[in-house]
């Protein structure tokens, strides 16, 4: 006879997981591609100790007129490669669509495991040319308490700052796209910015301007490096 006490629940031993989630501008020509290489090496790179983290990482980019789930949140390399080996770019720049498919997407998420907590990364120079303002999908991700960095794509001499301004809505650290190609470890984050970031503090430079210039050409893999180290400094202060 089966009594109450022979049922038994499984039980997750060690530390919880995280969900990774990168929202990435794939507008443009060769700067998308370029930033696309280098989101491409940091997911791979992270994807390489996500099974005895328990992590999860996806990928959400925008152009166009709409964002897409390019990658689906996975601890898998091999599943990750294969759906990450062709990605367009190129069009306008729907950034209110590419938050709110993460807003959805960690939603989702969060419901086949409340355990698992979420960061986002958004590489953006903050400009939107396509949908809504997105301040009203910032706000969402704030209200749901997602802790978040924004990473400044924005090249050239005159500055707009408004990944500074996208940074302060989301209550996150702003780093600078080559800043993440220096050498050493969390290349950008100054003391206690990562704990600032999973507390949702506001940024240190929310006016948008930069900490160091942009230099010219981009070394992907370098980048890549920078901001899977990036990622994971923030991660381990979870």
């Amino acid at each position: 006879m089966l009594r109450a006490a022979d049922l038994r629940q499984a039980r997750r031993e060690g530390r919880e997981g995280n969900l990774v989630l990168f929202v990435v501008d794939a507008s443009g020509s060769m700067a998308a591609r370029a930033r696309m290489g280098a989101v491409k090496a940091a997911v791979l790179s992270l994807l390489l100790d996500a099974y005895q983290r328990r992590d999860k990482i996806g990928l959400i980019t925008f152009r166009g007129e709409a964002a897409a789930l390019a990658l689906p949140p996975t601890s898998s390399v091999d599943v990750a490669a294969a759906r990450l080996a062709d990605l367009p770019s190129g069009g306008r720049t729907p950034l209110a669509d590419g938050l709110l498919l993460a807003h959805r997407t960690l939603a989702r998420e969060q419901l086949r495991d409340p355990s698992r907590r979420p960061l986002l990364v958004v590489l953006t120079d903050g400009r939107h040319t396509a949908g809504p303002a997105p301040g009203p999908a910032a706000e969402l991700l704030v209200r749901g308490r997602v802790a978040a960095v924004v990473v400044d794509c924005e090249t050239g001499r005159v500055r707009l700052g408004l990944a500074g301004a996208l940074a302060g809505m989301l209550g996150a650290p702003l780093l600078g796209l080559a800043e993440l190609a220096a050498p050493g470890s969390a290349p950008g984050l100054a003391p206690g910015a990562a704990s600032r970031a999973t507390a949702g503090s506001r940024p240190a430079r929310a006016d948008g301007r930069r900490r160091h210039g942009d230099s010219p050409g981009l070394d992907s893999a370098a980048v890549g490096a920078g901001l899977a180290a990036t990622v994971r400094a923030l991660r381990d202060v979870a």
